[in-house]
């Protein structure tokens, strides 16, 4: 390394740890499996927010995104097609951020505080894009072991 820097062991051991990856995924979905979790247990209300936000027909978009935040979520955390689920899930976030966040017409404290709404979701997306990308070097690393094996 650079320097002769390295993280502390503590550090290392903490990565390493076989639960510290699906600890990550879940709670990188965690707030999409709650809200698709209250969007099934509470449809009409699922409803009338895609219609709030100008989505018609609001049944669909509800349906959609529910569909996508819990199958989504899951596959994530499965890891399985990380990056179909993942891409899913952050499209949806960069749709519903530009409708809710629209800190572009906004002034005074309402603006500031969609501006950061808006920036931490893009973030998530970026939590999204690095779960795919370390999922696919993930499965490279598995089928390279396995094809080399007997």
């Amino acid at each position: 390394m650079a320097g002769g820097l390295r993280d502390p062991r503590w550090v290392d051991a903490i990565l390493d740890w076989r639960w510290t990856w699906i600890a990550a995924r879940i709670a990188l979905c965690s707030a999409y499996l709650l809200g698709g979790l209250t969007k099934l247990l509470d449809f009409p209300g699922a409803v009338a927010e895609q219609e709030h936000f100008g989505f018609h027909p609001g049944w669909l978009w509800a349906g959609l995104v529910l569909t996508v935040e819990l199958l989504g979520s899951l596959l994530v955390i499965w890891g399985r097609q990380v990056w179909l689920a993942a891409g899913a899930l952050g499209v949806l976030t960069f749709v519903a951020s530009l409708a809710a966040n629209d800190f572009w017409t906004m002034r005074g404290h309402a603006r500031f505080i969609a501006i950061n709404a808006f920036f931490e979701h893009i973030g998530l997306i970026g939590g999204f894009v690095m779960a795919a990308i370390l999922a696919a070097h993930a499965r490279r690393d598995r089928d390279g072991r396995s094809s080399s094996s007997p």
